[in-house]
């Protein structure tokens, strides 16, 4: 019996490999039918494919790419404000479905519990970037501030050891199920607006007192299947630097597979506190361009 349901765990696991792949080719199909028909240049730049090896690496091992993703591209002034949570969900798509494919095979969390909180998600997406993609630049720029401020409170909460530390469960009674199904379709909804998920759905499991080491299947299978859904609508809209985004997909995904299958792990704390410092200057830098209503794009940006 018990061999049964692990083999139907192990079948669940290989259809939603296979779902990714076919994500995978949907994105990408979907990318050049846009960009390789109209004259916008959709080229990685260089800088674009180093901050995407750069923030996909350490995603991988946990940091998150959202955050310092926007801090470059608001520190550097790669694109306008409104194109940025665009640009963040097309371009670390791939890498994030790179680090779903591989997690979700090498760590085991009960099958039910991930395929519920992937399809909260999604829906979550779905409708967030139905919003995102018709709000005006000053409600992007005042939620993404906002946004930042919070990721560099997490981040140094986790380094002081404010984090919760877990328990050891693999799985969850009916209620908190229900509760961080919930939770992880308002998730997938800040997604779109570039609130990354890796740092919620961490504390969300800690706080219900699964093992943290399961929340790397879950958030990356997550983001893996929202990300791409979203991207559809982003990649429709054109509120994305295509640039960028194609300079993210193509640093990243390499850098996906040496931090999961070489390095593995490393000390992160002092990095933690770097990444905190910089998103927290960068989201008072936005929430001060919303206040003063900035609509031109900065000078140069790629759009």
């Amino acid at each position: 019996m018990i061999g049964t349901r692990a083999g139907r765990g192990q079948m669940v696991v290989y259809f939603l490999q296979g779902l990714l792949v076919i994500a995978a080719v949907i994105l990408l199909a979907a990318w050049f039918a846009k960009f390789t028909k109209i004259k916008e240049p959709w080229l990685p730049a260089p800088v674009a494919i180093v901050l995407g090896a750069v923030t996909n690496f350490f995603d991988t091992l946990g940091i998150g790419s959202f955050a310092p993703t926007t801090a470059a591209i608001k520190g550097f002034r790669l694109t306008a404000d409104e194109n940025i949570p665009g640009t963040l969900n097309v371009g670390h798509a791939l890498p994030t479905i790179a680090q779903a494919l591989i997690f979700i095979a090498i760590v085991k969390v009960d099958v039910a519990l991930l395929v519920a909180l992937i399809l909260a998600a999604m829906g979550g997406a779905l409708i967030g970037s139905r919003i995102v993609t018709g709000l005006p630049r000053r409600t992007i720029q005042a939620g993404m501030g906002v946004a930042l401020l919070v990721a560099a409170a997490l981040y140094s909460a986790r380094n002081l050891g404010m984090m919760p530390g877990g328990g050891t469960a693999t799985t969850l009674d009916a209620p908190m199920f229900a509760a961080a199904a919930a939770l992880f379709f308002l998730y997938g909804a800040l997604m779109t607006l570039g609130i990354g998920l890796y740092a919620p759905a961490l504390i969300t499991v800690s706080l219900f007192g699964m093992d943290p080491r399961l929340a790397f299947p879950i958030m990356m299978g997550a983001c893996a299947f929202l990300m791409p859904a979203a991207s559809l609508r982003f990649i429709r809209s054109g509120r994305i630097a295509p640039k960028i985004v194609s300079g993210l997909a193509l640093g990243g995904v390499p850098a996906v597979l040496v931090a999961a299958f070489i390095v593995k792990e490393m000390p992160l704390d002092t990095l933690r506190w770097v990444v905190a410092g910089v998103v927290a200057i960068v989201g008072v830098m936005m929430l001060a361009s919303a206040a003063r209503n900035e609509d031109a794009p900065a000078k140069g940006a790629q759009r």
